[in-house]
């Protein structure tokens, strides 16, 4: 047996999950997890399947005959190494522009000489003031004094670009590589199952809200462990109130006088070939937090009795908390 991971690139979304998880059935594989996401050239999907090796190649042919993806690929799939999606794409974060660094150190004013009158060359009134005053009327040369620099016509000015100061660029958007959070998973909460189930004779079938009550009670790491377990006690409870008499039926037929009435009193729910629908299911409404464990632990213990000595095989196809439009699960011997 081998994990595969199915990365598809789709246009929308609606019955994508569904449709895939037919293929998927079909070549032989079975569903582990699933994870749909809004991307920026489309809808990103990301399963996990596990299979016989020999069906490698009948599930690539479908994949590829499958006209809901713009592009799909196919790789081996390992727990300790995720593979990010080969659409996703990362925006650049463009590099600040820092302005120049200020001088350092003290300014330096630049020296103008002052020329060195050559002899014979008179100097200005100012410059003999100091001079012992000769008797007799002394003639006060007139010394012209030096023309005033020429200024140079300035240039027309410039225009001034202002450099806004530079702020800390903003994060990139990036769009979530880690497709798939695992959990580490923990025994169910058998305490609070009993507490939930207490009251079951007098509840049944309105038993939704102790679920509901029961998955927010026990850990996230134990929440589905909890509701698969509830699920068991609750489908073995019914089969033996309601169908003790109903045994040594093929599955097929277990499904259909069993499975569908039973899995009806408590939600609504249809047949499909061997795949039951569930619409709207309450225990699927939150995001990423998926009660499909409780539905299949509910068949698995009302079906096992009623096929027995055969065996069965319960697969999440797709669930609402992932973005389907509803839950199905495949039930195989």
């Amino acid at each position: 047996m081998i994990e595969l991971e199915i990365q598809g690139l789709s246009e929308s979304r609606k019955g994508l999950l569904i449709e895939v998880g037919r293929l998927v059935l079909a070549s032989g594989f079975a569903l582990q997890r699933q994870r749909l996401m809004q991307g920026e050239h489309g809808i990103l999907l990301s399963v996990i399947v596990r299979g016989p090796s020999r069906a490698r190649r009948t599930l690539e042919a479908a994949l590829d005959g499958c006209d809901r993806f713009i592009s799909v690929k196919l790789f081996p799939y390992t727990e300790d190494e995720p593979r990010p999606h080969f659409a996703i794409s990362h925006k650049r974060t463009r590099p600040a522009v820092m302005a120049p660094p200020a001088p350092v150190g003290p300014v330096v004013t630049p020296v103008v000489p002052v020329a060195t009158p050559s002899p014979g060359v008179a100097l200005p009134v100012a410059a003999t003031a100091a001079e012992p005053e000769a008797a007799g009327p002394v003639a006060t040369p007139v010394v012209a004094s030096p023309p005033a620099p020429r200024q140079a016509s300035s240039p027309e000015p410039e225009f001034e670009f202002i450099q806004p100061t530079p702020r800390a660029p903003a994060p990139a958007k990036s769009v979530e590589t880690a497709l798939f959070v695992e959990l580490v998973a923990l025994a169910p909460d058998e305490a609070a199952v009993d507490k939930a189930l207490q009251d079951l004779e007098h509840d049944y079938p309105r038993v939704l809200p102790q679920l509901l009550a029961l998955q927010h009670a026990v850990a996230a790491d134990a929440r589905e462990p909890s509701l698969a377990l509830a699920g068991r006690r609750m489908g073995t409870w019914v089969f033996g109130r309601e169908y003790a008499l109903d045994g040594g039926l093929d599955l097929r037929e277990a499904v259909e006088r069993l499975g569908i009435p039973a899995l009806r009193a408590l939600v609504e729910a249809d047949q499909q070939g061997m795949q039951l629908h569930i619409h709207d299911s309450p225990l699927c409404a939150e995001d990423g937090q998926s009660g499909c464990s409780f539905f299949s632990g509910f068949l698995q213990g009302l079906l096992e009795p009623a096929i027995a000595p055969g065996t069965l095989s319960i697969f999440p196809v797709c669930c609402r908390s992932y973005g389907a439009g509803e839950c199905v699960l495949a039930i195989s011997d």
